[in-house]
């Protein structure tokens, strides 16, 4: 028996299948053009910067002789992300008093703090524990560790065990496994069944090597996805 082809289906596919080949053709040709463009582009030498876009800006926080301190970076990456584990890491100048408390407790947490926060976030960036007591400027809470003081105010919150810490003059280097993370429930996207944060939502602050602060933009394409249609010319 021959299968019935519903024609509203079947033109329907049929019009997905035409507009994906248009959008194919068109990333195509954007490429070909890009290429060529960059062909012509003349690269100069600048010498060793640390010329990285974009770099969140963080603060860093720890219980520095029972008080909690935060301090504002922007050395912050992932090091190593897996289904059941999460290590990060952060990257602090050794003079920092931050410092102290994450060796004194063996934890620390990393804040990621909203546009609406910068005033206060500077500040804490400006001015050193050493000289001022930053404890009062956020109202902090404690997770599983209890010792990794962690902000109220900002959107999203990594409770850290401190793994490993190791010296990259000047600089020492704290490795952290993440033991949880805190979110905001106001910055988690309604129906979202991955219950992940929208970060238009988190509005995080961006720092630029001439020392600005940024906003993030909009979202243009889906990672992992767009690729698909990649064809070399």
């Amino acid at each position: 028996m021959n299968a019935r082809i519903d024609p509203e289906i079947y033109t329907a596919e049929k019009t997905e299948s035409a507009r994906d080949k248009t959008i194919h053709k068109f990333l195509n040709a954007i490429s070909s053009y890009n290429c060529e463009e960059a062909s012509k582009m003349k690269k100069v030498k600048m010498g060793v910067k640390p010329l990285i876009y974009p770099v969140p800006v963080i603060l860093l926080g720890a219980n520095v002789d029972g008080k909690p301190n935060y301090n504002t970076l922007g050395n912050f990456g992932s090091m190593s992300i897996s289904p059941v584990s999460f290590f990060i890491y952060v990257s602090s100048a050794k003079r920092n008093y931050t410092n102290k408390g994450i060796l004194q407790n063996q934890s620390f947490s990393v804040n990621i703090p909203s546009v609406e926060l910068v005033e206060a976030t500077d500040y804490c960036g400006i001015v050193s524990g050493w000289k001022a007591d930053k404890s009062e400027i956020f109202e902090s809470f404690y997770g599983k560790l209890a010792t990794a003081p962690m902000i109220m105010e900002c959107p999203v919150n990594l409770e850290c065990k401190l793994a490993k810490n190791f010296d990259v003059h000047p600089c020492e280097v704290f490795v952290g496994e993440v033991v949880e993370t805190y979110v905001g429930e106001q910055y988690i996207t309604e129906g979202d069944r991955h219950k992940l944060p929208d970060i238009g939502k988190i509005n995080p602050i961006i720092l630029s090597p001439d020392n600005k602060y940024w906003k993030i933009g909009e979202s243009f394409a889906k990672a992992y996805s767009i690729g698909k249609g990649y064809r070399k010319k």
